[in-house]
């Protein structure tokens, strides 16, 4: 089968065999090519025969004239650039024979016609500008004009001034050897402490002394700080450490976008300090932690949970709010309604009841659950807890906070556009902090939440958020409930209920035995009346020597839940025995705080203890005497307890018992009240508080 062949293409300046002869292409028409001739000035042929006769060969093509680098030519001065445009003018016609922008049909003039070759007109040429005054060889217009076929109109501005373009090296006289050693001590101060130019340029001596490189001369000190300021551009060599790791393990390759098509494909969870102080208990005041959850594909933010200290319960409460709807409080206004946004709450409402006194929140099941690897979110019970609601549990790898940086954006715009407008904004760093902050009217942490939630449902969830463009119409943004809306009429709505049963799982667990006495956890006692027919008994999990599940809240130590493995598998309740001497439900932060200081106090000592820190905490600060400094009670006393109060959810208690020691008779007035004065301990508040069970 034959196959199309384009014929050839002529050109003024080439070189064809021809009848058993090499001519030149003097000129070109549509029908004809005028050729050398050994025997008359010029031949004329037509190309019809041209191209059917058997010898006829193209010896060789000319390059086609590259693509000018209309970039360069800003970078000339005017005067240049005007000169090079009146040297262009001169080789076009030296090359074809016509100025630029001659009329059709314009003959060429005396010396550029047909016959003559691209030699006789650079003579031709030279002669012409000579007699206008420029002394021009011909060898220069042959330069001219092989600049302007290789480079263009930017190969005849570097003749006329080559400084404009003229690459300088990047370290200017600078050896490699001591780019090379600054480079290495600029990458060994990653993960070190901060220090400053003048030991980086130290380090670069000794590194280039290491290598043996005695014959390498160090240029000047203020050339080594030029240096040092280039080399460090962006990477914070001398500046945040904690910027400095993040730049140096950041991704070398392009950022990918992840592709979800679905709410819930990908979910992010994380932890800052909120830029915010609030008043936690009876005056005392300190900061918080937010941890959130955004749905990736909607910008959702589907659960934030303020406390005082980040434990692994906190994450786990964190999805049971995520899977369940926010509902209306008392004061918001109806336009907060599910019902009365843009969410599909109608048709939702016949799959799922628990919508019918929704917010306009959305209720997102995480598919999967990407976080970083603190404490918090890789401990067992947030994995346990990821099992149980059947989520894909995804860590990034260390020292890579872009791999979820939706979260990390959103924790950044909670500051901007929340607290920032809260009394007591702290600012992100001390820099940034003003004068005493904590004598503002602050907010109580319960309030604080109340409303973290009411702006999430009023305001974030209402925005247009950038990363929610239209394809179609880039012009146009989408809110995460608009898009929420868009996403659930393609991918389905479906609901996930959790009972009192379900959030119990949720808690940490520990296996523990059933004694007479009940269940011992951290020198408490639990116990209740359903544990009798377990009491020294065995559970019948070999696995755990016979020992019994018992679940507990870290923020409620008033009591915990253990599974009944010998019955339907259902929880029982069992009460701190002590909870009589102490009414209020504390956690293990103010256990802790106390047990560290009462190493070899018994059970009943510690909860008297404990007890008497909360009622001086509940009574409020005192006056101290003059003549008593020693019984003031300490700071550390104060915020530990209202830390602990701040997050121990409300309670039933049962009554306390009544006490029938008689009070001991109040001391004569002359007589000095002395006590036994206990010294705190130092309380480290990122310590975990179960670690011994």
């Amino acid at each position: 089968m034959g196959s199309l062949k384009r014929p050839p293409a002529l050109v003024v300046g080439q070189r064809v065999r021809f009848e058993g002869q090499v001519r030149g292409v003097l000129e070109v028409t549509a029908r004809a090519a005028v050729l050398e001739d050994a025997e008359a000035p010029h031949r004329v042929v037509a190309l019809i025969d041209l191209f059917e006769t058997a010898d006829f060969k193209i010896l060789f093509q000319p390059e086609r004239m590259p693509l000018p680098q209309s970039g360069l030519l800003e970078t000339f001065a005017p005067e240049v650039m005007k000169r090079a445009l009146w040297w262009e003018g001169h080789v076009l016609e030296v090359l074809h024979g016509l100025p630029p922008g001659a009329e059709p049909g314009t003959p060429p003039r005396p010396g550029y016609g047909p016959g003559t070759s691209v030699t006789s007109r650079q003579k031709a040429k030279a002669a012409e500008l000579a007699a206008l005054g420029h002394e021009i060889k011909t060898g220069a217009v042959g330069l001219r004009r092989r600049r302007y076929t290789e480079e263009g109109l930017v190969g005849l501005a570097r003749l006329v001034d080559h400084r404009s373009v003229r690459k300088r090296k990047e370290f200017g006289d600078v050896p490699d050897a001591v780019v090379e050693a600054m480079r290495q001590a600029i990458k060994e101060g990653v993960e070190t402490s901060t220090r400053n130019g003048a030991y980086l340029i130290w380090r670069t001596g000794e590194i280039i002394r290491e290598n043996g490189g005695n014959l390498v001369e160090l240029p000047s000190r203020r050339t080594l700080y030029r240096l040092v300021a280039k080399l460090t551009v962006g990477t914070h060599a001398t500046g945040s450490a904690v910027t400095r790791r993040s730049k140096a393990h950041g991704a070398a390759a392009p950022f990918g976008e992840l592709t979800v098509s679905a709410p819930g494909e990908v979910m992010q969870i994380d932890s800052t300090p909120l830029d915010v102080m609030v008043r936690l208990d009876n005056g005392v005041v300190g900061k918080v932690e937010l941890t959130g959850m955004i749905d990736v594909a909607t910008r959702t933010l589907a659960a934030a949970v303020l406390r005082p200290t980040t434990k692994s319960v906190d994450a786990s409460v964190l999805l049971a709010r995520t899977v369940t709807p926010e509902l209306m409080r008392p004061g918001w206004v109806d336009a907060l309604k599910m019902s009365r946004s843009v969410l599909p709450h109608a048709r939702m409402l016949t799959l799922d009841e628990r919508l019918e006194h929704a917010a306009a929140k959305p209720v997102i099941v995480p598919e999967m659950i990407v976080c970083d690897h603190g404490k918090v979110f890789v401990s067992r019970n947030f994995r346990a807890s990821c099992r149980f609601l059947e989520i894909d549990f995804q860590p990034t790898h260390k020292g890579s906070p872009f791999e979820k940086g939706h979260i990390e954006k959103m924790l950044g715009s909670v500051a901007t556009m929340f607290a920032q407008f809260l009394p007591g904004y702290t600012g992100r760093n001390t820099d940034h902090r003003g004068r005493h902050p904590e004598r503002e009217n602050l907010w109580t942490l319960p309030e604080l939440q109340e409303l973290l939630d009411e702006w999430i449902v009023a305001h974030w969830q209402n925005r247009p958020h950038e990363g929610l463009r239209d394809p179609d119409h880039p012009g146009r943004l989408f809110t995460p409930n608009q898009k929420y809306a868009a996403l659930v009429e393609a991918c389905g709505y479906a609901p996930v209920a959790l009972s009192g049963q379900d959030y119990v799982e949720l808690l940490p667990a520990a296996w523990r035995a059933v004694n007479s006495y009940g269940i011992r956890i951290n020198n408490r006692t639990y116990d209740a009346p359903e544990l009798g027919p377990m009491r020294r008994r065995d559970s019948g999990v070999t696995a755990k020597r016979g020992l019994w599940e018992v679940h507990r809240d870290p923020y409620d130590v008033s009591r915990v839940w253990v599974r009944n493995h010998r019955g339907e598998g259902e929880w029982i309740q069992a009460t701190w025995k002590y909870l009589n001497r102490a009414p209020v439900p504390f956690g293990d932060l103010a256990w802790d705080h106390v047990s560290h200081q009462l190493p070899k106090a018994t059970e009943e000592e510690l909860a008297k203890a404990v007890s008497a820190l909360l009622t001086r905490a509940h009574a409020g600060p005192e006056q101290p005497a003059a003549n008593n400094r020693k019984a003031k009670r300490s700071k550390a006393d104060r915020r530990v307890t209202a830390r602990t109060k701040a997050t121990t959810p409300a309670a039933a208690m049962p009554p306390p018992r009544p006490e029938t020691q008689p009070s001991p008779e109040p001391p004569a007035e002359d007589e000095e009240t002395t006590a036994e004065v206990i010294p705190l301990g130092i309380f480290d508040p990122l310590e975990d508080p179960w670690r011994r069970s």
